[in-house]
Protein backbone atom coordinates (compact mmCIF):
# COMPACT_ATOMS: atom_id res chain seq x y z
CA UNK A 1 0.00 0.00 0.00
CA UNK A 2 1.50 3.30 -1.00
CA UNK A 3 0.59 6.35 1.61
CA UNK A 4 0.94 10.42 1.43
CA UNK A 5 4.31 11.25 3.35
CA UNK A 6 3.37 14.83 2.91
CA UNK A 7 1.87 17.16 0.84
CA UNK A 8 2.81 17.00 -2.92
CA UNK A 9 3.76 13.78 -4.89
CA UNK A 10 6.43 11.78 -2.63
CA UNK A 11 5.15 8.77 -2.17
CA UNK A 12 6.57 6.24 0.46
CA UNK A 13 5.77 2.53 0.57
CA UNK A 14 4.70 1.55 3.82
CA UNK A 15 6.92 -0.91 5.10
CA UNK A 16 6.65 -4.19 7.19
CA UNK A 17 8.58 -4.06 10.42
CA UNK A 18 7.76 -6.71 12.63
CA UNK A 19 5.26 -9.64 13.49
CA UNK A 20 3.75 -10.70 16.90
CA UNK A 21 3.41 -14.11 16.21
CA UNK A 22 0.69 -14.87 18.78
CA UNK A 23 -2.01 -13.31 20.62
CA UNK A 24 -5.30 -14.25 22.07
CA UNK A 25 -8.33 -11.68 21.62
CA UNK A 26 -10.86 -12.91 24.54
CA UNK A 27 -14.27 -13.31 23.17
CA UNK A 28 -17.70 -14.92 25.30
CA UNK A 29 -18.47 -17.25 22.60
CA UNK A 30 -14.64 -18.19 21.28
CA UNK A 31 -11.68 -16.58 22.02
CA UNK A 32 -9.46 -15.99 18.72
CA UNK A 33 -5.92 -16.30 17.78
CA UNK A 34 -4.16 -13.49 15.78
CA UNK A 35 -0.85 -12.77 14.26
CA UNK A 36 -0.09 -8.97 14.65
CA UNK A 37 1.59 -7.56 11.43
CA UNK A 38 3.23 -4.40 12.54
CA UNK A 39 3.95 -1.58 9.91
CA UNK A 40 5.20 2.29 9.99
CA UNK A 41 1.80 3.42 9.97
CA UNK A 42 -0.41 0.62 11.53
CA UNK A 43 -0.65 -2.63 13.00
CA UNK A 44 -2.89 -5.57 11.17
CA UNK A 45 -4.35 -8.09 13.55
CA UNK A 46 -4.30 -11.36 11.21
CA UNK A 47 -6.60 -14.26 12.59
CA UNK A 48 -4.93 -17.72 12.50
CA UNK A 49 -7.02 -21.03 11.94
CA UNK A 50 -8.87 -22.27 14.49
CA UNK A 51 -6.53 -24.98 16.03
CA UNK A 52 -7.83 -25.49 19.53
CA UNK A 53 -11.18 -25.72 21.11
CA UNK A 54 -12.19 -22.70 23.46
CA UNK A 55 -11.47 -24.30 26.89
CA UNK A 56 -8.23 -24.43 25.85
CA UNK A 57 -7.37 -21.08 24.66
CA UNK A 58 -9.01 -19.68 27.41
CA UNK A 59 -6.84 -21.79 29.53
CA UNK A 60 -3.65 -19.95 28.00
CA UNK A 61 -5.32 -17.39 28.56
CA UNK A 62 -4.67 -18.07 32.15
CA UNK A 63 -1.58 -20.02 32.23
CA UNK A 64 0.16 -17.95 29.64
CA UNK A 65 1.59 -21.08 27.53
CA UNK A 66 0.20 -22.91 24.34
CA UNK A 67 -1.00 -26.27 25.67
CA UNK A 68 -0.76 -27.66 22.19
CA UNK A 69 2.85 -27.28 20.70
CA UNK A 70 2.46 -28.84 16.93
CA UNK A 71 1.99 -24.89 15.22
CA UNK A 72 4.79 -23.52 13.89
CA UNK A 73 4.99 -20.03 14.27
CA UNK A 74 4.68 -17.57 11.18
CA UNK A 75 7.74 -15.04 10.11
CA UNK A 76 7.14 -11.83 8.59
CA UNK A 77 8.61 -13.51 5.30
CA UNK A 78 5.64 -15.86 5.10
CA UNK A 79 3.31 -12.19 4.84
CA UNK A 80 5.96 -10.86 2.05
CA UNK A 81 3.90 -12.46 -0.66
CA UNK A 82 0.40 -10.95 0.13
CA UNK A 83 -0.17 -7.61 -0.31
CA UNK A 84 -1.09 -5.18 3.03
CA UNK A 85 -4.69 -4.67 1.36
CA UNK A 86 -5.30 -8.15 0.89
CA UNK A 87 -3.90 -8.55 4.80
CA UNK A 88 -5.89 -5.63 5.51
CA UNK A 89 -8.90 -6.63 3.93
CA UNK A 90 -8.98 -10.25 5.33
CA UNK A 91 -8.75 -8.86 8.94
CA UNK A 92 -11.38 -7.18 10.96
CA UNK A 93 -8.83 -5.65 12.59
CA UNK A 94 -6.44 -2.78 11.41
CA UNK A 95 -5.74 -0.23 13.79
CA UNK A 96 -4.11 3.37 12.65
CA UNK A 97 -1.19 4.05 14.64
CA UNK A 98 -2.15 7.74 14.66
CA UNK A 99 -5.65 7.01 15.92
CA UNK A 100 -3.63 5.02 19.19
CA UNK A 101 -4.46 7.10 22.19
CA UNK A 102 -3.20 4.46 24.86
CA UNK A 103 -1.66 0.84 25.33
CA UNK A 104 -1.28 -0.09 28.40
CA UNK A 105 0.43 -3.83 29.40
CA UNK A 106 -0.62 -5.33 32.51
CA UNK A 107 0.01 -8.91 34.15
CA UNK A 108 -2.93 -10.79 35.52
CA UNK A 109 -2.25 -12.25 38.50
CA UNK A 110 -3.09 -16.14 38.54
CA UNK A 111 -6.81 -17.00 40.16
CA UNK A 112 -7.00 -19.91 42.07
CA UNK A 113 -10.34 -22.21 41.46
CA UNK A 114 -10.57 -25.46 42.60
CA UNK A 115 -10.81 -27.27 39.18
CA UNK A 116 -6.82 -25.78 39.09
CA UNK A 117 -5.51 -28.44 41.45
CA UNK A 118 -3.02 -29.74 39.17
CA UNK A 119 -1.89 -26.36 38.09
CA UNK A 120 -1.71 -25.33 41.38
CA UNK A 121 1.00 -28.56 42.18
CA UNK A 122 2.74 -27.79 39.08
CA UNK A 123 3.48 -24.29 39.97
CA UNK A 124 4.09 -25.49 43.30
CA UNK A 125 6.55 -27.94 42.02
CA UNK A 126 8.21 -25.33 39.34
CA UNK A 127 8.54 -22.76 42.05
CA UNK A 128 6.71 -20.36 39.50
CA UNK A 129 4.05 -17.95 39.30
CA UNK A 130 2.58 -18.50 35.56
CA UNK A 131 1.49 -14.74 35.03
CA UNK A 132 0.28 -13.45 31.91
CA UNK A 133 0.89 -10.58 29.94
CA UNK A 134 -2.17 -8.55 28.59
CA UNK A 135 -2.00 -5.47 26.36
CA UNK A 136 -5.17 -2.86 26.33
CA UNK A 137 -4.98 -0.80 23.05
CA UNK A 138 -7.56 2.13 22.82
CA UNK A 139 -8.04 3.56 19.66
CA UNK A 140 -10.19 6.62 17.63
CA UNK A 141 -11.99 3.47 15.25
CA UNK A 142 -13.94 7.05 13.97
CA UNK A 143 -14.03 10.70 14.69
CA UNK A 144 -16.79 9.95 17.52
CA UNK A 145 -16.37 6.13 17.95
CA UNK A 146 -13.33 5.09 20.28
CA UNK A 147 -12.47 1.40 20.69
CA UNK A 148 -11.03 -0.84 23.20
CA UNK A 149 -8.68 -4.04 22.29
CA UNK A 150 -7.62 -6.20 24.92
CA UNK A 151 -4.65 -9.08 23.75
CA UNK A 152 -3.19 -11.40 25.65
CA UNK A 153 0.83 -12.38 25.02
CA UNK A 154 0.45 -16.05 24.55
CA UNK A 155 3.49 -17.23 23.15
CA UNK A 156 3.05 -20.55 20.65
CA UNK A 157 4.87 -24.00 22.21
CA UNK A 158 7.19 -23.63 19.33
CA UNK A 159 8.38 -20.34 20.88
CA UNK A 160 8.14 -21.44 24.70
CA UNK A 161 9.58 -25.23 24.63
CA UNK A 162 12.97 -24.78 23.27
CA UNK A 163 13.12 -21.72 26.04
CA UNK A 164 12.03 -23.76 28.33
CA UNK A 165 15.01 -26.00 28.87
CA UNK A 166 17.77 -22.73 29.89
CA UNK A 167 14.58 -20.26 31.01
CA UNK A 168 11.89 -19.56 34.20
CA UNK A 169 8.14 -19.53 32.44
CA UNK A 170 8.20 -16.56 34.25
CA UNK A 171 11.33 -15.11 32.12
CA UNK A 172 9.93 -16.63 28.51
CA UNK A 173 6.72 -14.82 29.48
CA UNK A 174 7.69 -11.76 30.70
CA UNK A 175 10.19 -11.46 27.45
CA UNK A 176 7.56 -12.29 24.96
CA UNK A 177 5.65 -9.80 26.47
CA UNK A 178 8.39 -7.30 26.56
CA UNK A 179 9.05 -7.81 23.05
CA UNK A 180 6.08 -7.06 21.86
CA UNK A 181 5.92 -3.51 23.80
CA UNK A 182 9.10 -2.80 22.01
CA UNK A 183 7.58 -3.41 19.00
CA UNK A 184 4.89 -1.15 19.62
CA UNK A 185 7.00 1.45 21.36
CA UNK A 186 8.91 1.90 17.86
CA UNK A 187 5.98 2.95 16.03
CA UNK A 188 3.65 4.68 18.20
CA UNK A 189 3.93 8.24 19.94
CA UNK A 190 5.47 7.70 23.43
CA UNK A 191 2.32 9.55 25.11
CA UNK A 192 0.43 6.35 24.14
CA UNK A 193 2.61 3.93 25.67
CA UNK A 194 2.24 2.71 29.70
CA UNK A 195 3.75 -0.04 30.85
Amino acid sequence: MLSQAAKGSNVVPERRLALIHRVIVPDEEYPKEYSILVTDQRSIFIRQEKTRSSFVLRQEMRIGTALVTDVIPKALEDYEETSLQTLTADSRMTVPHDAVTSLVMKADKFEYRKRDFFVRIVMKRQKEIFQVYNFEMNYWQSPDRKVAIRFYAVPLGMYFKPRRQTQTRETILREYAADALQIFREVLPTRVITP
